[in-house]
Parts: structure tokens; C-alpha cells; sequence
């Protein structure tokens, strides 16, 4: 499980890493893809769109869902159906992941 809370992270402000790479893949919906398919980034807006370290903050917006869970596989994870798969059911599904119960 560690794996997974580890790789999670490489999910957000990921532009720099995402761009570097030759796969990339999402955790929502579990479909790769090149970089070069990535048409639109989150992180930025109109006071900070001529900000190169913004811009490289920015994360991915998945090429086929549109959600910010793109992971590359600069990540150091091998980005493939398996391991797709495992972080979908971790994040997304949460039977793995799940929030600590509120405190009595």
C-alpha cells in the first residue's frame, strides 16, 4: 500500500515530470497515452498564465476523461494495465485507500 499513497503523489503539479516521458497513463478511468496527447493543464489561470514556474506546477488533465490523475512513468512506477488498475481501485474505487475514521 505504501507504493500507492507514494505514487499518488505524482498525480498533481506534475507538468515538468508528465512532459518529460514517453507514458503516461490515468488512474480514473485507467487508459495510457503519450504526453503529446495532453491538451490542458489545472493549476493555472489569467494572473498567473505567463509564470513559467506556474506553468510547470501545472497538472495533467486526462486526454480521455478530463480528470487530474495522470501519472508518467518518470514517476519511477511502470505505467500498465496492473498497476492502472491497482491505483484505480486504491483512489477511485477506495477499498484500498480509504480516510482515517473521525476521532471519539
Amino acid at each position: 500500500m505504501a507504493d500507492l499513497l507514494a505514487a499518488h503523489r505524482h498525480t498533481t503539479n506534475n507538468r515538468a515530470e508528465v512532459e518529460a516521458r514517453k507514458v503516461c497513463g490515468c488512474i480514473y478511468c485507467t487508459a495510457s497515452f503519450s504526453p503529446m496527447e495532453i491538451v490542458a493543464w489545472s493549476g493555472l489561470d489569467v494572473s498567473s498564465f505567463d509564470d513559467p514556474d506556474s506553468a510547470n506546477a501545472g497538472t495533467a488533465l486526462c486526454p480521455r476523461c478530463g480528470s487530474e490523475a495522470v501519472i508518467g512513468d518518470k514517476s519511477g512506477y511502470t505505467i500498465n494495465q496492473g498497476f492502472l488498475n491497482r491505483m484505480n481501485e486504491a483512489w477511485c474505487e477506495r477499498t484500498i485507500v480509504r480516510r482515517p475514521s473521525p476521532k471519539k
